[in-house]
């Protein structure tokens, strides 16, 4: 029996009650660590020494997550970010390269073992920032932009 005042949520769904609940749909936007997570994980299984044109690499992650967008500016800044902490870890631009050629803007990925071990460090890291969004948003009581 409920209190008075208190509301059972124990009761089972009415027959024929739909059990597929869809997902809204997710942009993928530049800074989010969920986003950052995402691509790089892609990244960490690209093809090493190798170029790879980033508009492959955004139509993976569009078929890969059929529930999220991605754009070209908004992997392309990923790529951007990774390659200036490469930069600042090992002082130098041969870790992760972005280049134009002539079928468009290509990443290559440093075909060498200090790539993957540094790689984990910055998916980790990426993994921190989700769960710290996620302790924000279970705190708040509400939207802490827009509606």
């Amino acid at each position: 029996m409920t209190q008075p005042g208190k509301t059972d949520f124990g009761r089972a769904a009415p027959a024929g009650f739909p059990e597929d609940r869809p997902a809204p749909p997710v942009v993928a936007e530049s800074g989010d660590p969920f986003t950052t997570l995402r691509v790089m994980e892609a990244v960490a299984r690209m093809d090493r020494g190798r170029p790879v044109p980033i508009d492959a690499l955004v139509a993976h992650l569009n078929a890969s997550h059929l529930d999220w967008l991605f754009t070209r500016n908004v992997v392309a800044s990923v790529l951007v970010t990774l390659q200036a902490n490469w930069m600042a870890d090992y002082r130098n631009a041969s870790g992760i390269v972005l280049d134009e050629g002539p079928g468009g803007a290509t990443v290559t990925v440093e075909d060498s073992t200090r790539v993957d071990p540094w790689i984990v460090r910055q998916a980790l890291r990426e993994v921190a920032g989700c769960r710290v969004a996620l302790d924000e948003f279970a705190r708040r009581d509400r939207l802490a932009t827009g509606g």
